[in-house]
């Protein structure tokens, strides 16, 4: 029985996914109130997962489970001071999430600042119809008709303009780190047949 060869392309994926959920977990310790709240990286993790691994179970997999180790952490030491597995509505966070990875594939077949810029903001759109679709049918703050759904949706709406700052930002920084990596390092590219 011989071991899986090493891919360091998937290694350094994996670890600038990482990376990014730990900057999510150090930036929301320092800034969890106040107007840079939602500058998060989680969307710029969906997108970028679903952009460079080239297997789908993995771009799934790689980013949706650092969101949920690093929602663990946020859990236990930010929000409710315990460990909580999932927080109440999680389905429609991470419902987004996915269809965010599936952005990331789409979108980004080729990375230009074009591309990221269009991903980014379709990424957020996503965040802000799921999330809070999930808010309205599953919470009591609105009630359930059109009035309701239309409350529901001008409410976050400048917890939106934080998540696209974090989302462009983000999105820019690693999709560029990554684009230099592989041109300096041969190995991080896909190989063509």
């Amino acid at each position: 029985m011989s071991l899986p060869r090493f891919n360091p392309r998937t290694a350094t994926l994996s670890l600038l996914i990482l990376l990014m959920a730990a900057t999510r977990v150090i930036f929301t310790l320092g800034f969890q109130q106040g107007p840079l709240g939602n500058f998060s990286t989680v969307e710029a993790m969906a997108l970028f997962g679903g952009a460079y691994f080239s297997h789908k179970s993995k771009a799934f997999l790689f980013p949706l489970l650092t969101i949920w180790l690093s929602d663990l952490l946020l859990n236990r030491f930010v929000y409710y001071h315990e460990w909580r597995w999932f927080y109440q509505g999680f389905y429609w966070t991470y419902g987004a999430f996915a269809l965010m990875v599936i952005t990331g594939s789409l979108i980004i077949k080729k990375v230009t600042i074009k591309n990221i810029l269009a991903a980014s903001a379709v990424v957020v759109l996503i965040h802000w119809i799921i999330t809070d679709l999930g808010v309205w049918v599953d919470g009591n703050l609105y009630p359930k008709n059109l009035t309701g759904w239309w409350a529901c949706l001008v409410a976050p709406i400048p917890y939106e303009g934080n998540i696209l700052a974090g989302t462009l930002l983000y999105s820019v920084v690693f999709f560029g780190l990554f684009e230099g990596m592989q041109r300096k390092f041969s190995s991080l590219r896909i190989s063509q047949p």
